[in-house]
């Protein structure tokens, strides 16, 4: 039988905190990692997306951290993406109480970030690039931060972001507990390990590489011309849905021509501004949006539970490419669909995606999906928006570059702290359209100087 998060050593305000978020028991990857993070102890896991990691890391983190000065976190959170970052402040400000959690990271302006860093902020969730950028502005120093959790470090690997959280790395506290999460070990994944770890404690949960066999695959013939019609019948059917293009204009393109059959879409890449993604992917995760139109960067930073189905409008680069996109759904053990559209041509493409995955399905027409039952959303009440506001006009023509009116109603199938003893208890809103997400050591001495 597994251990509570009492019996792991969580002190009970966070307990009581989870709790009410709903929260019973520890993930595999939770009872595996919070006693050794307590305990101050450096650690190197692997567990893949949506097994409960950041609660893994962000417990311990809430329960030990000090108390901060002005820009001067104690402890550092870095993320590979902007909505990732976002994603991590939410879920631990729903249960750290008194412990202040604050994100920075670019597509944003400074002034509000500066000011957070000037009141103290005791845990941050930073970008390596916005967070060497306040750096170099004095605005933050990480010379106290004695916690650190890098969190996807593959996808830094992946995105070039490694040199920049050596430098990070560098500046802060040559005595502090480093805590390391990635899909994979391997690599310059082993190497930041082995110069900025001492004697970590190795913790891997689920397969080294995704089972793809948790989800449906379909693979279908389609004529390009109708792609997109074939791609609203899916979306209707299968329910809540991230579909991926390969260029920012082809997402724009692809969500207003959804929109224009009745499918309330929206897209999602780098070219919005930061509060435009923070929105679309709130609505999307709320269900006011049936489908969210995506880049392969974009959708880095997307973690959203009960996606029902993933469709490849344009064909991934690579086998890894698919598996990234089709691992949004069929996630925390529940089912789901992925629907690759393969145009005349790119049928020798997708055979090699399937032999190097070693799925067997066969390309054919567009066959039914009504067998297909796509996951419960939790449920969200409604609030009303204040009247006259985002009010739709009569006659309208259809919204370019993939502008969604929040009210549309879709015509398709819509559809886991604070200090021991301190927590404030702020439990997080799953359903406010505006305003900023409410989202969810012992100190050992090194034996040697900190790499670099």
């Amino acid at each position: 039988m597994p251990p509570t998060f009492a019996q792991l050593g969580v002190p009970e305000s966070i307990c009581r905190a989870l709790e009410r978020n709903g929260i019973h028991k520890p993930f595999e990857i939770q009872a595996a990692v919070i006693a050794d993070a307590m305990d101050g102890r450096d650690i190197c896991g692997r567990a893949p997306t949506g097994s409960g990691k950041t609660l893994a890391f962000g417990i311990p983190l809430i329960a030990d951290v000090g108390q901060a000065r002005p820009r001067r976190p104690r402890a550092l959170i870095l993320s590979p993406t902007r909505e990732l970052a976002d994603q991590i402040a939410s879920e631990l400000r729903s249960i750290s109480g008194p412990i202040t959690v604050e994100a920075v990271y670019g597509g944003v302006g400074y002034t509000n970030q500066r000011k957070q860093l000037q009141k103290g902020v005791d845990i941050l969730v930073a970008c390596p690039g916005r967070l060497e950028d306040l750096i170099n502005q004095r605005a933050v120093s990480l010379h106290e931060t004695d916690q650190v959790v890098i969190d996807e470090a593959d996808r830094m690997a992946d995105m070039g972001f490694l040199p920049a959280v050596r430098r990070i790395l560098d500046q802060t506290n040559s005595e502090r507990q480093t805590v390391m999460f990635s899909a994979t070990l391997d690599n310059d994944v082993a190497k930041l390990t082995r110069d900025y770890q001492h004697r970590p404690v190795t913790h891997e949960v689920g397969d080294a590489t995704p089972d793809v066999r948790s989800a449906d695959h379909r693979f279908w013939t389609v004529e390009k011309t109708e792609r997109v019609d074939v791609c609203a019948n899916v979306i209707s059917t299968a329910g809540p849905t991230i579909v991926f293009c390969r260029t920012r204009h082809g997402s724009d393109r692809l969500a207003r021509q959804l929109s224009q059959r009745g499918v309330n879409a929206a897209a999602i890449h780098g070219g919005h501004a930061q509060n435009r993604r923070t929105r679309t992917l709130r609505e999307f995760t709320d269900g006011r949006v049936e489908a969210l139109i995506a880049t392969d960067v974009a959708a880095r930073g997307i973690h959203v539970d009960s996606v029902a189905c993933v469709i490849h409008f344009d064909p991934p680069e690579d086998h890894k490419a698919y598996l990234h996109r089709s691992g949004r759904t069929a996630r925390a053990g529940q089912t789901g669909l992925v629907v690759s559209l393969v145009q005349n041509g790119q049928h020798a493409d997708a055979k090699k995606v399937q032999q190097r995955l070693g799925l067997l399905q066969p390309i054919t027409s567009p066959d039914s999906i009504d067998g297909h039952t796509a996951p419960s959303r939790p449920h969200r009440p409604h609030h009303p928006r204040p009247e006259g506001r985002d009010k739709q006009k009569p006659n309208s023509k259809p919204q370019g570059r993939d502008k969604q009116k929040p009210n549309s109603k879709p015509k398709g199938r819509g559809n886991q702290s604070g200090r021991q003893g301190q927590n404030r208890n702020g439990q997080r809103s799953n359903h406010r359209p505006q305003g900023r997400p409410q989202q969810q050591k012992g100190r050992k001495p090194r034996s040697r100087a900190s790499s670099r």
